[in-house]
């Protein structure tokens, strides 16, 4: 009978000392053995180092702060296991996480990656934002379980080594669009699973300053990838853009009662039912999950975070039709790796 394979959990960090110790709790409780842990600590400043160095793992340093690209690169190159699994140092998986990856990947050959999904209850718990934004996540993924193209879950991934050495390495440049980078040279080889039977706890943004921040530079940073990949079509058609269409045009026609008349208010009114409708799974999930006044705060929320989107894909837009080197994003950060 075939031994259990190595796994080398690589784990970037940077100033996540609370996360970080609840992560690398969690990965000593993990069913799976063998397994080695990496922690690649990106410059912190707080005691990251001293939380890493506290458990019986493997702590490397970057020479600087080089974003999460390069940590997990680091870490992958130091690594002796046959599958790899990057965990985010703000995630702690189930006991049984590692297991669940390794079993799918030794049953199917064929899948040359394993996604994991969080848990509807955040980390630590730290109020609205934070909460709405766990939840709204795991949803996503949840609906998107299977086989997966045009992103990939950065936090949770497990990947066979011999795959990772056709695959790799992260680029070094991107620090918030990498995933769809790496996730198009997996899915152009292999199948790329999505399941919530893998699972850990995040801890996410706490404000709403740094979650609206995050949404507008992921969505401006992807328009090169999505017009160079030629996939402009199966985006605008997609069923999160006629959503986003919905919120976009609510806000743009909402002066109108002042302009034209009251009776235009019926507009932005319809146009934001219908943005309410597209989503009615999701908001009778979070119901389910929640509770009717959380749910009614939840979609306040998701419309500030659909707007931000349009804002993003504006700016995006306007950026790559003005900036050659915008454009070239990914082929440069592609040659650079």
């Amino acid at each position: 009978m075939r031994s259990a394979p190595l796994v080398s959990v690589i784990v970037p960090n940077y100033n996540y000392a609370p996360t970080l110790r609840l992560c690398l709790a969690a990965l000593d409780a993990q069913t799976h053995r063998p397994l080695e842990v990496i922690v690649v600590d990106d410059g912190s400043t707080d005691d990251s180092v001293a939380v890493a160095e506290s458990f019986d793992v493997r702590v490397l340093r970057t020479p600087v702060n080089s974003g999460p690209s390069v940590a997990r690169n680091i870490g992958a190159a130091a690594a002796r296991g046959e599958v790899l699994m990057f965990v985010d140092s703000d995630v702690a998986l189930a006991p049984d996480a590692v297991a669940t990856a390794v079993a799918i990947l030794e049953r199917e050959p064929g899948v040359g990656a394993v996604c994991g999904n969080y848990d509807t209850v955040p980390l630590i718990r730290g109020g609205l934002v934070k909460d709405y934004r766990n939840l709204y996540r795991h949803w996503w993924f949840r609906i998107a379980e299977g086989s997966i193209t045009g992103f990939l879950s950065t936090a949770i991934l497990a990947v066979p080594a011999r795959v990772w050495a056709e695959v790799g390495p992260w680029n070094p440049k991107l620090t918030q669009s990498e995933g769809a980078d790496v996730g198009q040279r997996l899915t152009d080889r292999y199948e790329v699973r999505m399941t919530s039977t893998v699972i850990g706890r995040h801890d996410d943004d706490a404000t709403l300053r740094i979650a609206l921040s995050k949404v507008f530079t992921r969505t401006r940073v992807h328009i090169p990838f999505f017009l160079d990949r030629r996939r402009v079509v199966g985006v605008v058609t997609s069923a999160e853009s006629g959503t986003g269409l919905a919120s976009w045009l609510a806000a743009a026609t909402a002066p109108l009662p002042l302009l034209a008349g009251p009776a235009w208010a019926a507009l932005p009114l319809l146009l934001l039912v219908l943005w309410l409708v597209s989503d009615a799974r999701m908001y009778r999930f979070v119901r389910a999950t929640r509770g009717l006044p959380y749910t009614l705060a939840y979609a306040a929320l998701h419309l500030l975070v659909s707007l931000t989107i349009g804002v993003g894909v504006a700016v995006g837009l306007v950026q790559w039709l003005v900036s050659r080197r915008f454009r070239r994003l990914y082929e440069e950060t592609a040659a650079a790796a």
